[in-house]
């Protein structure tokens, strides 16, 4: 049987335009002068035109090279680039030249680090705070391997909005997901909750990897009995056909069905659609 040829093609509704424009240019050119990467670019994602237009960005630390092998993601993998400590000054000199209001700040996963690389999410954020004080600072943690030491110096810098995705239900976890763990996750999103109780905790899932509806909404409730506060939902694109393949495109009509399931379950807001990413509309979110 031809794999390929078995591929659901994409509907039109996932089409979304090729990047370009003034603004996309500027921000192309201040990346690469200031050596940074953006998972918006790393990650292939479909929405990079609409963004950068809007200048916003979200910007990946720790390098551009990931320690673990997920099924779906397009970031390169492989034995990880050194630690540049001059990173989030950088970072911030970006954030202020955009004039952002809302900063994302992720990064690849570093499990060859105690910490994971958490020391330099928490210099990022306070470099950011110094360079421009009016900036909102989203983190997009990994699971740190679910060191508590290392979620405090994440969360001791004092970030505005806490995110980590758990990306797919659990039944798919060791082909989407191989060296993190569900429940890992879960854990990660009730310990900020618990040691910053004020800090808005997100998360989010992909669609079309292959799950069910009871499934994903199995995970909504986990979520929401962890005090995730923001959710969302965006249906998966293999970016090469070496990664995962899209088991099936989802209609408009089903995110729009789960995004007020959310809302039911106590969710503040539930951001979903076909093209909708972690970081999506990002501080209106908030």
């Amino acid at each position: 049987m031809n794999i390929a040829a078995a591929r659901p093609a994409r509907p039109a509704w996932l089409r979304a335009p090729a990047p370009g424009g003034e603004n996309y240019r500027e921000l192309k050119a201040l990346v690469g002068r200031l050596g940074l990467h953006t998972v918006c670019e790393s990650a292939a994602c479909p929405n990079v035109g609409e963004c950068w237009n809007q200048r916003t960005a979200t910007f990946m630390i720790l390098g551009n090279v990931c320690t673990r092998r997920c099924g779906f993601c397009a970031v390169l993998k492989g034995p990880p680039l050194p630690i540049d400590y001059d990173e989030p000054r950088r970072v911030a000199e970006a954030v202020a030249a955009l004039g952002l209001r809302h900063a994302v700040i992720t990064s690849v996963t570093r499990d060859d680090r105690k910490d994971g690389g958490a020391e330099l999410f928490a210099l990022t954020i306070r470099a950011i705070r110094e360079r421009l004080p009016s900036c909102r600072v989203e983190v997009l943690v990994p699971d740190f391997q679910g060191s508590h030491a290392a979620l405090d110096k994440v969360l001791d810098a004092r970030p505005d909005v806490f995110n980590h995705n758990v990306e797919t239900v659990p039944r798919l976890y060791r082909q989407v997901r191989p060296g993190a763990r569900y429940e890992r996750s879960l854990e990660v999103l009730a310990y900020a909750r618990r040691r910053c109780p004020d800090l808005p905790t997100k998360s989010g899932l992909m669609l079309g990897l292959g799950e069910e509806t009871g499934e994903v909404l199995d995970v909504m409730r986990d979520l929401a009995a962890c005090g995730v506060a923001i959710l969302t939902l965006g249906q998966y694109l293999s970016p090469s056909p070496g990664h995962v393949p899209v088991a099936r495109f989802v209609a408009p009509e089903e995110f729009a069905e789960l995004a007020e399931a959310g809302r039911q379950m106590g969710f503040r807001r539930v951001i979903a659609g076909p093209l909708v990413r972690s970081s999506y509309h990002a501080a209106e979110a908030v």
